[in-house]
């Protein structure tokens, strides 16, 4: 199980520390938006399977962008692992913890980054051989102060912190010795996808450190 945390180490030394949370609507909208997160030097692209569009655009990707990660978000039952193996995707996040999705992504070969929320569902996890977790939603449930209490009595667990993050204050949760990276979407943010300005994504995926 620990396999997910070594890849997406391998995977997270490529580029930024930050993975991009995506929502897209049209698949048309994918190389662009690819195109524009890579010039700014984001090359992990999370795309949400929130919208019909969400597994065609992971499969463009994955055919057009080898030196790209791209994987889906808000996978939340099995069958979607399925989906997205066989749509070239190379990483799965969820919300929560499911031993059935994680059986499944090992299955696949698939890395899996499941979401927690507190220490209970980190013991949880942990159980399972899982120590390299999304902390989610990170910003409504006590942001750098709570994982700085989380790394006390979890010293092994390295976060992706995902949810209310912002170009602000993002830097100080890649301040903490137990964050690896952070999940963000204000420099690829619906608003920008919609209006195809690639230009200022790829100059707010420049600004991240």
């Amino acid at each position: 199980m620990n396999k997910s945390k070594a890849m997406f180490d391998a995977w997270l030394m490529q580029g930024k520390p930050v993975v991009a949370v995506i929502v897209i609507d049209h698949k048309d909208n994918a190389i662009p938006l690819a195109n524009a997160l890579k010039a700014g030097g984001v090359r992990m692209v999370e795309i949400t399977l929130r919208t019909p569009a969400a597994l065609d655009s992971i499969n463009a990707l994955a055919d057009q962008f080898p030196d790209i990660i791209v994987g889906a978000g808000t996978v939340v039952t099995p069958e979607q692992v399925d989906q997205v193996a066989k749509a070239g995707g190379r990483f799965i996040v969820s919300p929560g913890f499911s031993a059935k999705i994680a059986e499944r992504a090992e299955q696949y070969g698939v890395a899996y980054l499941p979401g927690v929320a507190t220490a209970t569902e980190i013991m949880t996890a942990l159980e399972s051989g899982y120590e390299f977790l999304k902390f989610y939603p990170a910003a409504q449930i006590g942001g750098v102060n709570m994982l700085k209490a989380l790394s006390g009595p979890f010293p092994q667990v390295i976060f992706c912190p995902t949810g209310g993050i912002s170009e602000q204050d993002y830097s100080d949760y890649l301040d903490l010795d137990n964050v690896r990276c952070i999940g963000g979407s204000w420099f690829a943010a619906n608003h920008l996808i919609r209006e195809k300005n690639w230009d200022a994504v790829t100059t707010l995926a420049a600004r991240l450190s």
